[in-house]
């Protein structure tokens, strides 16, 4: 069986990109066998994993459409044991094109169920609850909440959890918050520690022991088409990465 986990805040730029590539090439690392889906229309998780404009037919929107799964759109990446399904522009019609078909919920459920022999995948979700957000986490086991550091962190962190909670009775029972992930976090910075012990305070445990510093290299990494371990493993934002993988494999036991 494989693990869907949704990497999902309505808030954008709190690092949702940057953590599905880091940690889907950690997992890979460790001879872990790893999909990203690209579920967001802006296509920024395959511009970052070095797939080309061109080399994005079929993209997840066919698949969308088609309601079918196609083995061809699964691409390959420079990362062994790596491959994603891209997304290009067109992912974003899909909101309007399937607003009136039966069941829209489960579209994304249906055609991962055919995507076998990954031991996670990971959906790079857009940075908004649309019904592209909704059908990644109704096709999810669970879900992984990046929280930038800083002073409207908790603001709308409320909303997604009242998303999941109504997908999880409606209609995914087994979806659960798998962690909330503090990113972009500046230790030299008192209100991004405040930030931190206030998140800690309020969600307990399940907010990852790793967080994920403000770090250069993670920032340019995407700009040459590869992920920061790849770039430069040795930096702080790799291995924060590096130990955000080892933290979801041994929680699993």
């Amino acid at each position: 069986m494989n693990k869907i986990i949704s990497i999902a805040n309505q808030k954008g730029g709190v690092g949702k990109t940057t953590t599905t590539i880091n940690l889907a090439t950690s997992l890979s690392a460790v001879n872990k066998k790893v999909l990203i889906v690209d579920a967001d229309p802006q296509g920024n998780a395959s511009t970052g994993i070095g797939i080309t404009y061109d080399d994005r037919t079929p993209s997840l929107y066919e698949l969308i459409v088609k309601r079918d799964f196609d083995k061809k759109a699964i691409k390959k990446t420079i990362v062994p044991n790596l491959s994603i399904i891209p997304a290009n522009t067109s992912l974003a019609a899909a909101e309007v094109e399937l607003t009136n078909i039966n069941k829209r919920e489960f579209v994304l459920s249906d055609i991962l169920v055919q995507a076998l022999n990954f031991d996670y995948i990971l959906i790079d979700c857009p940075p908004a609850l649309g019904f592209l957000t909704i059908n990644s986490l109704v096709a999810s086991s669970s879900v992984i909440v990046p929280l930038q550091s800083e002073f409207f962190a908790l603001e709308g962190i409320s909303s997604l959890m009242k998303t999941v909670q109504l997908i999880k009775e409606g209609f995914n029972p087994k979806l659960n918050v798998e962690g909330i992930l503090l990113t972009m976090v500046d230790k030299r910075n008192t209100l991004s520690s405040l930030v931190e012990k206030d998140v800690r305070e309020h969600f307990g445990e399940i907010v990852y022991k790793t967080t994920i510093p403000r770090n250069v290299k993670i920032s340019e990494a995407p700009s040459h088409g590869k992920p920061a371990i790849i770039y430069d493993v040795n930096c702080s934002g790799s291995m924060a990465y590096i130990g955000l993988a080892r933290e979801i494999i041994n929680k699993q036991g």
